[in-house]
């Protein structure tokens, strides 16, 4: 059963949708391809992995020319991205139990798959966990999924949506679960998308600028004014976001 929705969460949706309109981040419609993008995007910054991602398909420009490399000349391609030498592992484990499982280097299989079926195939490839999983699924696939990267998270603690000390089944202190749980189904995408530009642009891990957010009339958190001084938000506001 879906857990009760944030009450606020329609309103940030139509808040960050006009200030970012529901902008991709870049991602790409295929999944085989966007899975690959996504672990080049792992621990680096947007124009990192883009620069990155585009250095790989210079040097092999299809999947079938980079699954016949070898881990080396992988790591070698995206090395800029930091971490090549794992994600030139997984990319190629990736790649091989792709073409075992389908006998060709396609995901295009998934699209008949339940959402269920889907994020456990994904979760069962190298290197995937649900983050990951569910970005696949959101940007290629279309599902109605809530990938919850670390901005998505700060946001919704910073919100309210959910309590920072929760943990999971694995330890992780992200109830991914739990949020995605939280937010409705055609909600999603733009939530997920518009958080991140959130989280990069205003709610950033230190000293976030409350005051120019336009969040800041929703937010229950305590904030800095231009002055300087920490303010609390009216109680009738902070009392209208729900755990």
């Amino acid at each position: 059963m879906r857990s009760r929705s944030p009450k606020h969460a329609v309103e940030v949706t139509k808040l960050l949708r006009l200030r970012y309109r529901d902008f991709d981040h870049f991602n790409l419609a295929d999944p085989l391809d966007e899975l690959i993008f996504i672990i080049c995007s792992t621990r680096t910054t947007e124009r990192g992995y883009r620069d990155t991602y585009d250095a790989l398909r210079r040097r092999f420009p299809t999947n079938d020319i980079l699954s016949a490399a070898s881990v080396e000349r992988i790591a070698d391609a995206i090395a800029r991205g930091g971490l090549s030498q794992k994600k030139a592992m997984q990319i190629r484990g990736i790649l091989d139990e792709v073409r075992a499982r389908f006998g060709g280097l396609t995901l295009g299989e998934l699209r008949s798959w339940s959402d269920a079926e889907c994020e456990d195939f994904l979760l069962g490839l190298p290197g995937v966990g649900k983050k990951v999983a569910r970005c696949v699924m959101l940007y290629a696939l279309g599902r109605p999924v809530f990938p919850v990267d670390e901005n998505c998270w700060r946001v919704s603690v910073r919100l309210g949506w959910i309590r920072r000390t929760r943990r999971n089944r694995s330890g992780s202190p992200r109830d991914e679960d739990r949020l995605q749980a939280k937010l409705p189904p055609q909600l999603r995408y733009s939530l997920h998308v518009n958080m991140i530009s959130l989280g990069r642009e205003f709610c950033t891990p230190n000293n976030p600028n409350c005051c120019a957010c336009p969040l800041n009339s929703l937010c229950p958190k305590i904030g800095v004014n231009r002055m300087g001084r920490r303010r609390s938000l009216p109680a009738s506001i902070a009392d209208a976001v729900s755990e």
